[in-house]
């Protein structure tokens, strides 16, 4: 980072002064809590947790030091788990992303399935979202998640959410929004593929090997 771009001092001492008034709160938080899953608990753990990583950044940039703690948090930023202890049914939520990188390959498979499965002229499948229908509909995602390079696809991100509900939902009540009645507080567990986490990776590799060149090899004669 340049010096231009650096924080100042006195934006490092504020953030360190908001990381006090934070704890403070969150201490007066659990002191005056009305249950295990107080609201005011869990909005205060919240802004703490902002305060602290924001001080740690800023320190980091400023003086190139990082705090000797570290607030702990929820799997995959996720509020504390407040659904049943004995869930009667659960929802698997899942969403995965393709790039059509061969849209040559992919008209051809779908032509390939129209061919064998229907008495048709092969107009379905002359196009890319029409091939897309075909093949999503003659596969199963799974499937389609295992050989995507044959359907000239290009894996994106992906999530999965396990979510614990009470009763199994009633046929075709959540058909029209999959999505849009997840409780954040009932997700039992939530796993996440992303070609973001890879280049972290990457980057630690990087500065790993860079730490190991900048040491001098030992002098094994003195």
């Amino acid at each position: 980072m340049s010096d231009a771009a650096q924080p100042t001092a006195a934006e490092v001492r504020a953030a360190a002064e908001a990381v006090k008034t934070a704890l403070d709160r969150h201490l007066a938080a659990v002191e005056r809590r009305s249950g295990e899953d107080d609201p005011a608990v869990y909005e205060a753990f919240n802004q703490l947790a902002t305060a602290a990583e924001a001080y740690d950044e800023l320190l980091y940039d400023r003086y190139d030091e990082v705090t000797p703690f570290e607030i702990p948090g929820t799997d995959d930023g996720l509020p504390p788990y407040a659904g049943p202890e004995e869930p009667n049914a659960v929802s698997v939520l899942i969403r995965r992303d393709y790039a059509v990188v061969e849209p040559q390959r992919l008209l051809a498979q779908a032509e390939r399935v129209e061919a064998a499965d229907y008495d048709t002229d092969g107009e379905a499948s002359g196009t890319v979202h029409g091939a897309l229908g075909i093949l999503f509909g003659e596969f199963e995602p799974d499937e389609i998640a295992s050989r995507h390079k044959e359907f000239g696809l290009e894996e994106g991100d992906s999530t999965l959410w396990v979510t614990a509900a009470d009763e199994p939902a009633d046929p075709g009540d959540w058909l029209e929004a999959p999505f849009e009645q997840i409780d954040p507080q009932r997700v039992v567990c939530r796993f996440d593929v992303s070609a973001v986490f890879d280049d972290e990776l990457d980057a630690e590799d990087v500065a790993e090997d860079d730490e190991d060149e900048d040491l001098e090899p030992l002098d094994a004669e003195r």
